[in-house]
């Protein structure tokens, strides 16, 4: 029998016509392109308070709209906070949480206050920002100090319809305010509070002779890193693609890079092939950003750099960047993602944006890096820089440097699997230039290789890869030696790369010779 038949056995004698259906050469690759955000939901609330989270610590949850994430990790959370800012920048992508409790061994919740100075001379509206939301609270002319911080705590507590869960309560005693996140952790800590961002320009001016104290312009004392172990084997073998992480200490990356590393057990290895990429944010000095990037180098860990008086927590600066690079990704993976914006996030004021040479110095540091053109349209990204820095043997090294390098390479790996996963899943193997009819369900070599040369030639079709003459020099299919049923592949591909610099050598003058130019020609 020259056709090799899937179902049809080769015994049936029944007469006439009789199909079976193969789909195998009329398919495309499709892959479940999923964000997950990783945070704490509210847990440690006196049942049955509506703040506490429904959702079930350590397991992930699919989240389709805001109020559903209101509901599942309790408002003002941080993953409800994380989920906004993940909307608001795309709408497109299928989104998962993985929850995780708030820690209960050495958890504290982080806390600030504000004390009301001195009484107004005049009404006027107080402008105050919580975590980067907007807070207004009108002031008037025979408001006491007292007045003021009973106001601004009321504000807090019950912002107006339409206004987003603030991540913080506020109680009022003797002209202090006292702010508090409403969740345990250091997370907490990521919070700010300030006013008049937008300054005389935006129309938000401190009323006249009303004075403000900070205790700090972010909340501290949080305390507690919640455990990760449980909610990562949990996530099985679902694939995430893009996964927001926004606890930088050394424990929790190290346990995320693990899961997403490239060893036996890791999502970028050989026996699971899930792939994906982790990407975070860090607010801190200039200094203390660049002597921490130094200490990471994860292949698949993107950490924006962000500067300390940007009013927006770093776990919605995560959650957004997650999102937009998410959205550019899935689209074209190999594309740059500078210039895209993030929605809703507010950069620090224009006089501590980073300068040009920090930016360059966090791009040599393992620091993904953002800008701002124009304060109303917010921070975009500038270079997706993962934290990898150095190889093996501590020698400086570029060969995952960018987001858009292993982003490029799944989806180049993912079509080679799909075309011989599905082309030749029963074949039988046989030596080039055996002699077998026409239709047998066999496959040599040679064939093997055609078929990965003619799956390169569409990737370079489609943007992904480039040089196919010197893909096929140097691509290598043979049988194992050792073993007559396994191929071997030596696989080159050489990855597009991105416009990111477009230099000018301007030489001028002021006039051209023109007995020179006149002679030439």
């Amino acid at each position: 029998m020259p056709v090799s038949f899937n179902n049809i056995p080769s015994n049936w004698r029944q007469p006439l016509y009789w199909v079976e259906v193969d789909g195998s050469m009329a398919g495309f690759p499709v892959s479940h392109m999923r964000i997950l955000l990783v945070g704490t939901m509210i847990t440690s609330n006196t049942p049955p308070s509506p703040l506490n989270g429904t959702a079930t610590p350590d397991i992930p949850v699919p989240v389709g709209r805001q109020t559903d994430a209101d509901h599942f990790f309790g408002k003002g959370s941080e993953l409800a906070c994380m989920f906004r800012a993940s909307f608001a920048n795309n709408f497109s992508s299928e989104i998962w949480a993985l929850p995780v409790a708030e820690p209960t061994t050495g958890g504290a919740q982080a806390q600030a206050t504000i004390t009301v100075a001195a009484a107004p001379t005049d009404y006027g509206t107080l402008s105050l920002y919580i975590a980067g939301y907007p807070i207004n609270v009108n002031v008037a002319l025979t408001d006491t100090v007292n007045m003021v911080a009973t106001n601004i705590a009321a504000a807090i507590n019950n912002p107006p319809a339409g206004t987003p869960y603030l991540p913080v309560t506020a109680t009022a005693a003797t002209a202090t305010v006292t702010i508090k996140c409403r969740w345990k952790g250091v997370n907490g800590n990521m919070i700010t509070i300030r006013d008049s961002y937008y300054g005389r320009i935006g129309g938000e001016v401190m009323p006249p002779g009303l004075s403000l104290t900070y205790s700090s312009f972010t909340l501290v004392g949080g305390t507690g890193v919640p455990s990760f172990a449980n909610g990562i084997s949990n996530m099985g073998e679902t694939e995430f693609e893009f996964v927001c992480m926004t606890y930088t200490d050394s424990q929790s990356l190290a346990a995320w890079e693990q899961e997403y590393g490239f060893s036996d057990s890791g999502r970028w290895g050989w026996m699971r092939q899930h792939f994906g990429h982790l990407f975070s944010a860090k607010r801190d000095t200039y200094s203390n950003l660049v002597t921490w990037g130094l200490t990471r180098n994860g292949k698949v860990l993107s950490v924006l750099a962000i500067e300390p008086t940007s009013p927006s927590p770093e776990y919605e600066w995560a959650a957004a960047y997650t999102a937009k690079a998410a959205r550019g990704l899935t689209n074209d993976p190999a594309r740059p993602l500078q210039t895209l914006h993030m929605e809703t996030i507010l950069p620090a004021p224009f006089h501590d944006l980073w300068n040009l040479l920090e930016l360059n110095t966090f791009a040599y540091s393992g620091l993904a890096t953002q800008r701002t053109i124009v304060l109303s349209d917010g921070p975009m990204i500038a270079r997706e820089t993962t934290t990898y820095q150095v190889n093996e043997f501590g020698f400086g090294d570029d060969a995952f440097e960018l987001v858009t390098t292993l982003a490029t390479l799944a989806k180049v790996i993912r079509n080679q699997r799909y075309a011989i996963t599905t082309k030749f899943p029963r074949h039988k193997l046989a030596d080039d230039d055996t002699r077998f009819g026409p239709g047998q369900a066999i496959v040599t070599p040679k064939i093997i290789k055609a078929e990965l040369i003619a799956e390169y030639a569409q990737d370079e079709f489609n943007g992904l890869v480039e040089n196919l003459r010197e893909f096929k020099n140097h691509l290598i299919v043979e049988r194992d030696p050792n073993d007559p049923n396994r191929v071997n592949v030596l696989y080159p591909p050489d990855l597009i790369n991105q416009l990111r610099m477009f230099a000018v050598l301007a030489q001028f003058r002021l006039q051209y010779n023109r007995g020179i130019d006149q002679a030439i020609l």
